[in-house]
């Protein structure tokens, strides 16, 4: 996406006033592609205006293995710090959506593409905590890389940590409903992210463990067309249902009611033409 007084869509190529996209939730109002998202302007999106409490500020990566590859860890860091704000990459908070408390997270891919280290693995616990202390949802949305090169066996442990919290979270019965954004990959995608009570996505939003570059690289034959994307995954019963952006708050909130008991399942209907329209979205 473009920067400046006009925008033109990476989906249909039409050129869009850019303060109109940024009203419409970055979506396309021609084609209904879903642009990037920052964070920020995410959380406002989908969380009730004057209810959001954001946690856990203090945490902050450490450089346990003292890595380093063409540049050192912990400068890494500070430059994803300069770039996208202190905090790691995930906002984790209480807040209300569509009027039910829930407690939220939030990945930040613009740091550090999301990647799951040891301190994000720590804000997703806490995130599934205070739902289990609180008995209220958890909703999670990811977008993120995967587990975070530079913290090794470190942040594969966040997989089996997050994935207990959400177990426990289950033993309770609290809803959890996960939102996979583009593109949700590797340990993110193979832990918490797909153990949603339902889970949702975007419409083109790029799903899975590996890439699809790396699949076909690795078994030596093509893919089928539009793999791992929100539509293909549908298809194949991987996910409950692909949302528009710009019905998503409310969304959610007719599932958690639904889920709590407060409503019987609703006869939905189907997904917007904005939703079908759109193209596979550029990243989160």
């Amino acid at each position: 996406m473009g920067s400046g007084l006009w925008t033109k869509c990476s989906g249909c190529g039409e050129i869009t006033y850019s303060q109109e996209l940024v009203q419409n939730l970055r979506v396309c109002p021609v084609c209904g592609h879903h642009h990037p998202l920052p964070t920020r302007e995410r959380i406002a999106a989908m969380i009730d205006e004057g209810t959001w409490e954001e946690l856990d500020h203090e945490l902050r990566s450490g450089d346990p293995l003292q890595f380093q590859d063409q540049k050192a860890y912990k400068d890494r860091i500070k430059k994803a710090e300069k770039n996208a704000g202190k905090g790691d990459a995930f906002a984790s908070g209480l807040g209300e959506i569509a009027g039910v408390p829930v407690s939220a997270g939030f990945f930040v891919f613009e740091f550090m593409g999301g990647s799951m280290g040891s301190v994000v693995g720590e804000k997703v616990t806490r995130v599934f905590e205070r739902g289990l202390e609180r008995g209220i949802p958890v909703v999670i949305f990811s977008a993120s890389g995967g587990a975070r090169m530079q913290e090794g066996i470190l942040s594969l442990m966040q997989m089996a940590k997050t994935s207990a919290a959400r177990g426990r979270l289950r033993e309770r019965g609290i809803p959890y409903i996960s939102v996979c954004l583009h593109p949700t990959t590797g340990g993110v995608a193979a832990s918490f992210a797909m153990l949603g009570d339902i889970i949702l996505t975007e419409p083109g939003a790029l799903v899975g463990f590996a890439g699809p570059r790396v699949i076909q690289q690795t078994i030596g034959q093509e893919l089928p067309s539009g793999f791992q994307r929100a539509e293909f995954l549908i298809e194949h019963g991987m996910i409950d249902r692909i949302v528009s952006r710009l019905e998503l708050r409310e969304h959610i909130g007719l599932l958690l009611r639904m889920l709590r008991g407060e409503l019987a399942a609703p006869q939905m209907s189907e997904p917007s033409d904005a939703a079908e329209a759109a193209e596979p979205a550029a990243a989160t």
